[in-house]
């Protein structure tokens, strides 16, 4: 991996977290630098010392680990503007992979913590997306506690959409560059029991699809309604 001092004219600043500093502040205390991964390149492993964070600024990662006996978790995909690698932790509890090839903004953690400290409002903003992240985790254990496979695939499709539109991009036109496998091992599902979600969901008339990577939402409404059904 080769890494290349690059930080003007970043494409999710407007989504990422040092968008709370000038260009020329975020430039000078970060120090940050450009990483290209190709599809399947892993970024780190699940045990590496921590040293850097990221941005996701193009392409699309899974979080995963890989269980004793053989079994692989998916605990997230990490989205252009996705913010990962400031942790409490001093070693990576996941295993962080391109799923396509991906561009990151790369930050050295000591310039972090650093900029945290001379710049109230960026630490603010990283203790910030740290509860939004909580927040979602909590989401993630509801969801798989009580819903039924149809929900949760629904709610999955809306979550990729809510994504979608904070890029800039049609919240009704969702697209997937993670595989079923991938959406199966994050839902806790078997790749069958998605696909015959995704089968239903078209049947019902909320869903259209070209391809396994794009999803017409029809009725977001209607997807929404189904997502907060307890199971």
């Amino acid at each position: 991996m080769q890494l290349q001092h690059l930080c003007e004219e970043c494409r999710v600043r407007g989504q990422a977290a040092c968008s709370v500093l000038p260009a020329d502040v975020a430039e000078a205390s970060l120090q940050p630098a450009h990483l290209q991964l190709r599809g399947g390149q892993a970024l780190v492993r699940e045990g590496d010392v921590r040293r850097h964070s990221y941005t996701v600024k193009h392409g699309a990662l899974r979080q995963l680990r890989l269980l004793a006996d053989g079994r692989r978790l998916v605990a997230g995909f990490l989205m252009p503007g996705d913010y990962v690698g400031f942790s409490g932790s001093g070693k990576y509890r996941h295993a962080i992979e391109a799923i396509v090839d991906s561009e990151l903004c790369v930050l050295p953690l000591q310039h972090v913590r650093e900029t945290a400290r001379e710049h109230p409002e960026f630490g603010h903003e990283l203790l910030d997306r740290a509860v939004v992240e909580l927040d979602a985790t909590r989401d993630k254990l509801m969801t798989l506690a009580r819903m039924t496979p149809l929900e949760r695939v629904a709610g999955f499709l809306l979550d990729m959409a809510w994504r979608r539109k904070r890029e800039g991009g049609d919240g009704h036109q969702v697209v997937l560059p993670m595989s079923r496998t991938d959406i199966a091992d994050y839902l806790g599902l078997t790749i069958e029991t998605v696909s015959r979600c995704f089968t239903k969901l078209r049947t019902q008339g909320l869903i259209a699809t070209d391809d396994p990577q794009h999803v017409h939402l029809l009725k977001p409404a209607a997807l929404a309604a189904l997502a907060e059904q307890p199971g």
